[in-house]
């Protein structure tokens, strides 16, 4: 029976607070709302969250990578490797700068791109890798940098959803070449919208700053002058404000993240209807929580599934599509090209996962969840 009088769990939310929404008030009453000292504060404090390497900060994950992409001079003619299973901006970073995104199939356990297959693929023209740390799982740096080493290619990691992520006690972002992480309301943290770019070294923190806006350099007397063709992607103030007062609560929303999953494993690691995604180590930071659906084994699509639990007061949602068949990337990919991305696109369902839910809330999800598969299995 539908769910009454019981309040929606969507599969995402931002964890919000009074004391935040103070900040962010104080913020627009100083009048001061757009680029200006919050931002340097919040690059600042990013900093320190990721060893002392330069950070900037834009209005969007999207705009991070495009710009992370032009800051180490990709364009026409290129190829950035990217995986088939990721959220399509990596893929539209990569169209936007004139170059020509590559996809790779990815590990069917991780879900993290297959460095054989990426190996592969590269050719003449490679410029850079771009790997998702997929659902905050890292993939594994030793070998991606090994491989990017070997054929001399620039990283642009896409740690959109591994803000808080480590890997051997050393944080995603804290060493490698450049890394984008997204601010994203259904990220660990929020700036509302927003993301931010972690460099090697400040002098390609510098070509990326002016690139998020109009490519513009102040002169000793006082003009301006452009020096490159930029954009306009800088965050705002109000977004900086409430993304400090994120990143101070960041390790212990990872925390909270990693015991709701414990009860997820817990209560659906049995299911015969469902597998559940790599569990790896404390160095997962959770961003998403997505089972497999055997749908072989099942009577409903996913379709009736997901609609199912939403008339129970569950939301649920897809991570991710398959990149190569989408309308604007399939010319010349087929059904079957990366068979572990399009096993993962077709059975995926991303189940509720925030810090503001309680271990009630995920037994209901539980309880509900498997009522439903049990149903669509009999």
């Amino acid at each position: 029976m539908p769910a009454h009088n019981l309040p929606f769990l969507p599969f995402a939310r931002p964890t919000l607070d009074e004391t935040m929404i103070t900040e962010v008030a104080d913020t627009l009453r100083s009048l001061w709302i757009t680029s200006g000292p919050q931002v340097i504060a919040f690059e600042r404090a990013l900093s320190d969250y990721h060893g002392g390497r330069p950070v900037r900060a834009f209005s969007s994950a999207t705009a991070a990578l495009e710009v992370a992409l032009l800051t180490i001079g990709v364009g026409p003619g290129d190829e950035v490797i990217v995986p088939a299973q990721t959220f399509f901006a990596c893929a539209n970073a990569v169209a936007r700068t004139g170059a020509t995104p590559v996809f790779v199939d990815v590990d069917p356990i991780t879900r993290n791109m297959d460095l054989n297959a990426a190996e592969r693929a590269v050719t003449p023209r490679t410029r850079a890798l771009m790997p998702t740390h997929f659902a905050g799982w890292p993939l594994d740096p030793s070998a991606l940098y090994a491989l990017a080493q070997h054929h001399q290619l620039r990283v642009i990691e896409d740690a959109a959803l591994a803000i808080g992520s480590h890997w051997q006690g050393q944080r995603i972002g804290s060493f490698g070449d450049i890394v984008s992480f997204s601010f994203h309301p259904n990220k660990t943290i929020t700036t509302i919208e927003g993301g931010a770019l972690v460099f090697p070294d400040e002098r390609e923190a510098v070509i990326a700053e002016r690139l998020r806006f109009h490519g513009i350099v102040r002169l000793p007397d006082g003009t301006r002058d452009v020096v490159v063709t930029g954009g306009k992607s800088n965050l705002p103030d109000v977004n900086a404000r409430l993304g400090l007062s994120q990143l101070a609560r960041l390790d212990e929303f990872v925390q909270i993240r990693h015991t709701l999953v414990g009860r997820y494993f817990e209560r659906l690691q049995e299911n015969p209807h469902c597998s559940l995604p790599c569990r790896g180590d404390d160095g997962h930071s959770w961003n998403f929580f997505a089972p497999l659906l055997a749908l072989e084994k099942l009577r409903h699509s996913r379709k009736q599934i997901m609609d199912t639990l939403h008339q129970h007061g569950i939301g649920t949602g897809i991570s991710y599509e398959a990149l190569h068949l989408t309308t604007r990337y399939g010319t010349g990919h087929h059904p079957g090209d990366f068979p572990h991305a399009e096993r993962i696109a077709n059975s995926t369902l991303t189940l509720p996962l925030y810090p503001t839910l309680t271990l009630p809330d995920i037994d209901r999800v539980c309880d509900r969840f498997i009522e439903v598969l049990e149903e669509a299995a009999s």
